[in-house]
């Protein structure tokens, strides 16, 4: 129990004032980027139904604490806000991320701790700054512990239940042993969903995140009344223990990444290069008859050509390049309402993806594509192998952040005042 004492040390008792400012920075971004995409995914038929199962499912008893759900507003239980929230966030795959746990800490870690302040009617902004920041520290490296000790490819909701364990225990102010239950209890149920199935049938299960921001929510709750789990071998087993040395010296943040297409990350290398290639040489898409992307294993089993909803189109390689090509970006209103383009549709068929030991070889850690176009006059043109922008060495600059903000939030962050009102003071803080 020594290392979990540490770490709910840390969890409880870190101050916005302990935590460096360049990454209180980075949270300020992080949130404000996850707002804008939550906004964006309020929009899809996933958050529709979701948030009406949370509401007609997951509603707080009589007497009960409650907390709206994002962008919704109708009150639900702390845990239905969460995976309603985590949902919708996840609805639209333009959220940050870490290489290393192959999946994303603020998608189901804002949902949550938006729930908790709610239900606990907390209302101190700096709190919740560092109760955000915290969290993306502890749910990295929970991340990174599961994925270095079991051999399945689990989807993010597995370990995000873990990290908002953790602040939800801050949150409610539970002493050491019943932190140690609650996060025990998330660990045990957070949602250990095979990510590659969803990859290779892509559909609204997404990456688990509202699931494991439910969980975590829930076993807060649970080891408040009481409940008792069993001990977080992600946190106190002893080959963990290299991953959580560093905590509260090494601050995890600044290796997230921010996205700056609205599709899966691994297909992100191939958009961009496709987009370098097309503006260096001054290309349209009429001058290009053949696609081919050479990418490591998993960006190639995002092979969905011909998407018929939006999940297929935001797992699929394929597709993005090709409307990448056609008109210069990939937008959410392109994995959402065109699906139909026949430009995009015939320039898919013709991108052919190919496996590079090399990339291979980088993965996760780096993620590299190589696009080749074979043009119509009969010249090739090929790219350097290109990782995705919004990497800690790639970062997006403020305004390519508040940009994509804009462009995702459109007319719906004004109509919702929970998200507008911090959206308004993060882009006076920026």
């Amino acid at each position: 129990m020594a290392e979990l004492s540490r770490v709910l040390a840390f969890a409880n008792e870190t101050r916005l004032a302990d935590i460096p400012d360049d990454a209180v920075q980075l949270g300020r971004r992080f949130l404000l980027d996850l707002l804008g995409v939550a906004a964006a995914g309020s929009k899809t038929e996933l958050s529709r139904i979701i948030r009406n199962h949370a509401a007609a499912h997951f509603g707080a008893g009589l007497g009960a604490s409650s907390a709206p759900m994002l962008f919704d507003g109708r009150p639900v239980s702390p845990a239905g806000a969460a995976l309603a929230g985590g949902m919708t966030i996840d609805s639209i795959d333009a959220h940050d991320g870490h290489r290393l746990t192959k999946g994303h800490t603020g998608c189901g870690l804002l949902p949550a701790l938006l729930a908790f302040h709610a239900a606990e009617q907390i209302d101190d902004w700096d709190e919740f700054m560092a109760a955000l920041i915290v969290g993306y520290e502890v749910g990295t490296r929970a991340g990174i512990a599961l994925h270095a000790t079991v051999p399945d490819y689990h989807t993010s909701g597995a370990w995000i239940a873990v990290g908002v364990a953790l602040i939800g225990s801050r949150t409610l102010g539970l002493d050491a042993a019943t932190s140690a239950e609650a996060v025990g209890i998330a660990e045990y149920h957070g949602p250990r969903s095979q990510m590659m199935r969803v990859i290779d049938h892509p559909s609204m299960l997404k990456d688990g995140s509202g699931w494991g921001a439910m969980a975590g929510v829930s076993a807060t709750y649970l080891a408040a009344d009481g409940f008792t789990g069993a001990p977080a071998i992600t946190i106190d087993s002893p080959e963990v223990a290299e991953f959580w040395s560093d905590l509260g010296s090494a601050w995890l943040i600044g290796d997230q990444y921010l996205k700056q297409f609205p599709v899966c990350r691994w297909a992100q290398p191939a958009v961009a290069a496709a987009q370098h290639l097309m503006t260096a040489h001054g290309l349209r898409a009429a001058d290009v008859v053949d696609v081919e992307v050479a990418t490591f294993h998993e960006g190639a089993r995002l092979a969905v050509r011909h998407p018929s909803t939006t999940e297929q189109a935001q797992y699929s390689l394929p597709f993005p390049v090709a409307a990448t090509i056609v008109y210069g970006e990939i937008t959410p209103a392109m994995v959402t309402g065109g699906l139909d383009d026949e430009a995009i549709n015939q320039l898919s068929a013709k991108i052919r993806l190919v496996e590079d030991a090399d990339h291979n070889a980088a993965f996760p850690a780096r993620r590299f594509a190589r696009v080749t176009l074979t043009l119509a006059d009969g010249r090739r043109v090929e790219s350097v192998d290109t990782e995705a922008p919004g990497d800690p060495h790639t970062p997006l600059t403020d305004d390519e952040v508040m940009a994509k903000f804009r462009s995702y939030a459109g007319s719906a962050a004004a109509g919702l005042e929970q998200a507008s009102s911090v959206a308004e003071l993060l882009a006076q803080r920026l």
